[in-house]
């Protein structure tokens, strides 16, 4: 098949299908109608549906790693969408926390995985010279979702327990499924004729991989877990983040509207997207070092910031923080792609980088953990302070991280 499409169009493709599947990460915003409704519901239990959103999400980006070669990514586009139409209807059934996590939980997070693993993989795989450029374009995508979904669902369902979140939960399922499907049909894989306009030329300078490992080789590579524990504690701290966001915003702004507070939590989505496409393009010019050096004086950063704003009570350092915080945050998800291909090779990518994605099953129970300090303590303020906490771990694990040796041999010696 004689392929026409700049292949910029296949990224613009990936960006619109992380958009919506990225919609998972406004549940701060989606929480606030729910709990609205069922006020006897902890916040406890309301946290528990995001940790395990992002638990399947990690499985469904594994199953989709695992199946890369025997799977046509656009097979998953098409079963993500309907695993998101069956999931936003059954969560718009809830009279529980259990339909509530099988439905947004469960069905929602797989599809999820599903899409971001076809698409990271896919996609990345037509820009060898652009790793982290194009990881960061394409996560913007995935990190705008929530302020976009956000600010319609605020509109759609306020917060007063009306029950409107039921109906718009539905438009949602419908939406998405119809995108995704329609997605999926501009959507192809790179054939060796294409990749190779992009590998020579004016590319040489591109710095090659510094080894092609399988996933057994990279698994018993030291660096390898180093970085994975780093991307759990710096995953953690923003997942806690966006998780308690709507909370933090309303124990300082009592006054502001409901809308306000969609906005303001949506500063955190924007800088989000603006922070993967800059740390993306930082860890392309100057490696993996600096990158994360500088996310992790951000996000400790960001938090003092909000640990002002709760103890003053000012909101505007609320605002400050989150445009902070969204930033530092904006940089993991890229350093975890750019970082595989980078010290583990692209033969193995899709594998590769599915594992890697695992570190949000445990990362993600820091959102449920911060619930449970809130409904110990009655403050976002042990929220901040344990954001900060895992920063500061994740700086001592930094430590270790070393690029592999260069090699460019797939053997078993590693």
């Amino acid at each position: 098949m004689k392929r026409k499409m700049n292949r910029w169009v296949y990224a613009l493709s990936g960006v619109v299908i992380l958009l919506m599947a990225g919609l998972v990460y406004a549940w701060s915003v989606l929480s606030k109608s729910i709990a609205a409704e069922f006020t006897a519901w902890t916040k406890t239990e309301l946290s528990l549906t995001f940790t395990i959103t992002m638990t399947l999400f990690c499985i469904g980006c594994l199953v989709a790693g695992i199946l890369a070669k025997k799977v046509h990514p656009r097979a998953y586009l098409i079963l993500s969408a309907f695993l998101f139409l069956a999931g936003f209807m059954i969560a718009a059934s809830a009279q529980s926390p259990a339909v509530l996590y099988l439905g947004f939980g469960v069905l929602c997070g797989l599809g999820s995985g599903f899409a971001y693993n076809a698409v990271m993989s896919t996609i990345s795989s037509w820009f060898p010279d652009k790793q982290g450029l194009i990881s960061g374009i394409l996560l913007m995508g995935f990190g705008l979702s929530s302020f976009i979904v956000g600010k319609i669902f605020a509109f759609m369902a306020p917060a007063d327990g009306s029950g409107a979140w039921r109906s718009t939960f539905r438009i949602f399922a419908v939406v998405i499924c119809i995108i995704l499907v329609l997605c999926s049909f501009v959507f192809e894989k790179p054939a060796p004729e294409d990749l190779a306009q992009f590998s020579g030329g004016k590319k040489k300078n591109v710095r090659p991989p510094a080894s092609e490992m399988t996933t057994a080789q990279m698994t018993r590579n030291r660096s390898f877990w180093l970085y994975y524990l780093w991307a759990i504690l710096l995953s953690g701290a923003g997942l806690a983040l966006v998780a308690q966001a709507s909370g933090i915003a309303g124990q300082v702004g009592t006054s502001v509207s409901d809308g306000t507070i969609a906005t303001v939590v949506g500063l955190i989505s924007i800088l989000n997207g603006i922070g993967r496409v800059f740390f993306g393009t930082l860890f392309d010019k100057k490696g993996f070092r600096p990158t994360m050096i500088l996310d992790m004086i951000i996000f400790i950063i960001a938090g003092v910031i909000l640990i002002i704003a709760l103890i003053s009570g000012n909101f505007m350092f609320i605002i400050i923080g989150f445009v902070v915080g969204g930033f530092a945050y904006g940089a993991v998800t890229p350093t975890n792609s750019a970082i595989i291909s980078d010290f583990f090779g692209r033969r193995n990518y899709p594998m590769n980088f599915s594992i890697i994605n695992t570190n949000l099953i445990i990362a993600s129970f820091a959102s449920t953990i911060a619930g449970k300090l809130y409904d110990m303590s009655g403050s976002y303020l042990s929220t901040i302070i344990m954001m900060i906490g895992l920063t500061v771990a994740g700086f001592v694990v930094f430590l270790g991280i070393r690029r592999p040796v260069e090699r460019h041999e797939n053997t078993e010696s590693e």
